[in-house]
């Protein structure tokens, strides 16, 4: 039997393509930010320490995210280069701006906290994927992970769940055991949606990004 046929090719992500799929990330994430604070809930990796500020000193979440990922952009210029630094430098500030902006356009007058931790955390995976596949991320923990398997052989993912064990355990400090619990589920829900989904050469465009 024939294999399934292969779709050519195509051109690589243009500045047009780039910049939807920034404008599609953003609201998404921004979109699953809102609902996690809305129940008090978190999440992991540099957001989960943007949500660690935000509920122990009252700054907004959007300053909170800006300001955690400062000491991370050295690094991504570092061991990422340029392109992928500045794009996530500008992905973490529109993101920033976006969550400040929620507040003025979206309130949730209910909002059960294992839904919002669930479809809070799918919205979070999907506009991370639609990053990933345009060569930018939200920076932080990810690049530290991946520049300490580059040089010292830990593995990321490793180093990844270590780091969310301690946002997790310093989240019981500011927010009760049973939203912890819930802010758990989410943070699953984020990673299936990555782990399911973002595949070396599953779609066109990667693929071109990588061949290139």
């Amino acid at each position: 039997m024939d294999r399934w046929p292969q779709p050519p090719l195509s051109a690589p992500h243009s500045l047009l393509d780039d910049a939807q799929a920034f404008v599609t990330a953003i609201l998404f994430i921004a979109l699953g930010l809102t609902m996690v604070a809305s129940a008090r809930l978190l999440t992991g990796g540099t957001p989960g320490l943007a949500f660690l500020l935000h509920y122990a000193t009252g700054v907004s979440l959007g300053t909170a995210l800006f300001a955690v990922n400062l000491p991370f952009y050295l690094l991504a210029w570092w061991g990422m280069g340029r392109s992928f630094t500045v794009k996530t430098l500008l992905a973490v500030t529109c993101l920033s701006l976006a969550v400040e902006g929620m507040v003025h356009l979206l309130s949730f007058q209910m909002l059960q906290p294992l839904f919002a931790a669930v479809a809070g955390g799918m919205l979070i995976g999907v506009g991370l994927l639609v990053l990933f596949h345009h060569r930018a991320s939200l920076g932080g923990i990810g690049v530290l992970a991946i520049q300490l398997e580059k040089h010292s052989g830990w593995r990321a993912g490793w180093v990844q769940m270590a780091i969310d064990a301690v946002i997790v355990a310093g989240a019981f400090a500011v927010v009760e055991p049973r939203r912890v619990m819930y802010s758990l589920v989410g943070t699953l829900a984020v990673n299936l949606v990555l782990a399911l989904n973002h595949r070396p050469g599953r779609y066109v465009g990667s693929r071109v990004a990588e061949a290139g």
